[in-house]
């Protein structure tokens, strides 16, 4: 650990490190800094190696830790949920694995109910995943592999450049990149394809720039999509194991792998992006407790067939009849009303000031005009929202179904959810509408049914858990 913890560090400071040596101008100060970053670094992890220790009792698991704020955590054996196994490239070339042990308790601050033993041998990873999820330390098979509920298919890949994860990284690296020029001072401009290309950029016509940066950018975010998804996604399967849980391992260079209790799993969450509901896909996480909430470990299903989706929904849940897939309840249409308005009215009043600046200050007029092209495309966003919103109420779950550009499924256990929160804007008053917060331990503590009917909002709640409340309810 001595050496992983640095090496997981220093491989996130191998590009500015390689720009300065490549790019720079070898001031001595900054080739100074930059070894006194490095040893600082490996100090750090001589240091976090000898002041970290953690046991492993019946009923406890306990975690010391820190060099300059010491930290003792402690959290009891019987409220572990969910194992999360990492090991980064640094951890692999050690067959070392990190394990994030968390609790049904909903974090407030990063790394509250949760303990993270950072790192031991894989082997004795798997050993106490095992372990702490069946409450004992006794483990019958530490290589038991489960029962396959879904796999990695090649095919899934086409579903990659949907998910706007390519632009996302460009833009991500761009930002990084003209930082690190700037703050180092490096001259990309003398360097002779960086200078031919730039000139060529200032000199060509806009017809003929605009098609061909459109066209790189679109080669790139592809590239960039099919990469992210390998590193992420590689050797993906979801398995149920004889503990109880269900698993899920994925990853490349990065290797994870999460267990979840199948008791402790309130529901899940079909993603459907537009593009990538164009294409005909989604991915599904996971409602549960002991999850943190970044970092990708709620996932149960990358972006694949929407069929497959709904096939692993249903599997996992362990229900005949896929909950995302059930027919739904359409909204008011007062709430496509709200939709039209809070979508059109912004941008025509954009446009007009663009107008107004075009006329009075010389702006470009084009600013106004796609403005101006951007209001249908408003309404159109709007009436595709609507067409979205719905519910509806299975025998044991809630649906709720919302969002265009980002759409969003949820299914939740109507046993898991533990109280009800009724929100009313003023313009909502005026529509008789309301947002219906169905409020659970898991997940996101709140699962909303959006701009939903007065009465109707209220029979749901009433039908969903019957008595929570309708004593608060006068009839007629």
């Amino acid at each position: 650990m001595i050496v992983v913890r640095p090496l997981n560090e220093l491989i996130g400071l191998l590009p500015p490190l390689a720009a300065l040596v490549f790019f720079g101008d070898f001031d001595t100060w900054r080739v100074i800094t930059s070894f006194g970053v490095v040893g600082l670094v490996i100090g750090y992890g001589l240091l976090s190696w000898l002041t970290t220790k953690y046991r492993i009792t019946d009923s406890q698991v306990e975690l010391h830790k820190g060099v300059v704020f010491r930290q003792r955590r402690s959290i009891p054996r019987d409220r572990i949920r969910t194992v999360d196994l990492t090991a980064k490239l640094g951890h692999r070339l050690f067959r070392l694995s990190a394990v994030r042990v968390g609790t049904g308790q909903q974090e407030r601050t990063p790394g509250e109910g949760t303990v993270t033993l950072d790192a031991v041998t894989a082997v004795e990873a798997e050993r106490l995943r095992q372990a702490l999820l069946r409450k004992t330390e006794h483990v019958e098979d530490a290589d038991e592999e489960g029962v396959t509920i879904a796999s990695l298919d090649t095919r899934w890949y086409r579903y990659a450049p949907l998910t706007l994860s390519g632009f996302i990284s460009i833009g991500i690296v761009i930002g990084f990149l003209m930082n690190l020029v700037n703050e180092l001072d490096l001259r990309f401009s003398e360097v002779g394809f960086f200078r031919r290309a730039l000139h060529w950029l200032s000199s060509a016509e806009p017809a003929t720039v605009v098609p061909v940066v459109a066209g790189f950018a679109i080669v790139l975010s592809v590239l960039a999509s099919l990469a992210g998804y390998l590193l992420q996604n590689h050797n993906y399967r979801l398995t149920r194991q004889s503990d109880g849980t269900v698993r899920v391992r994925r990853g490349l260079l990065t290797t994870r792998s999460v267990s979840i209790e199948e008791k402790r799993l309130r529901g899940a969450v079909l993603h459907e992006p537009l593009l990538l509901r164009a294409g005909g896909g989604g991915r599904v996480t996971a409602v549960t407790t002991g999850l943190n909430k970044v970092g990708g470990s709620s996932l149960l299903l990358p972006p694949a067939p929407r069929p497959e989706a709904d096939r692993v929904t249903a599997d996992v849940l362990a229900v005949a009849d896929t909950p995302t897939a059930s027919p739904l309840t359409q909204h008011p249409a007062r709430a496509k009303t709200r939709r039209i308005i809070r979508a059109v009215v912004p941008t025509v009043v954009i446009a007009a000031v663009l107008l107004a600046l075009a006329e009075t200050a010389d702006w470009p007029t084009w600013l106004w005009i796609v403005a101006a092209v951007l209001v249908p495309v408003s309404a159109l966003v709007a009436l595709d929202r609507y067409r979205a919103l719905g519910h509806s109420l299975t025998n044991d779950y809630l649906v709720a179904r919302s969002g265009s550009l980002d759409r969003r499924t949820v299914a939740l256990r109507r046993d898991g959810i533990i109280g009800w929160k009724l929100t009313r804007t003023l313009f909502q008053r005026r529509a008789r509408v309301f947002t219906l917060t169905a409020v659970t331990a898991a997940g996101s503590g709140g699962y909303s049914v959006l701009d939903i009917g007065d009465e109707q909002g209220l029979d749901l709640a009433e039908a969903a858990i019957p008595g929570l409340i309708g004593q608060f309810l006068i009839r007629g």
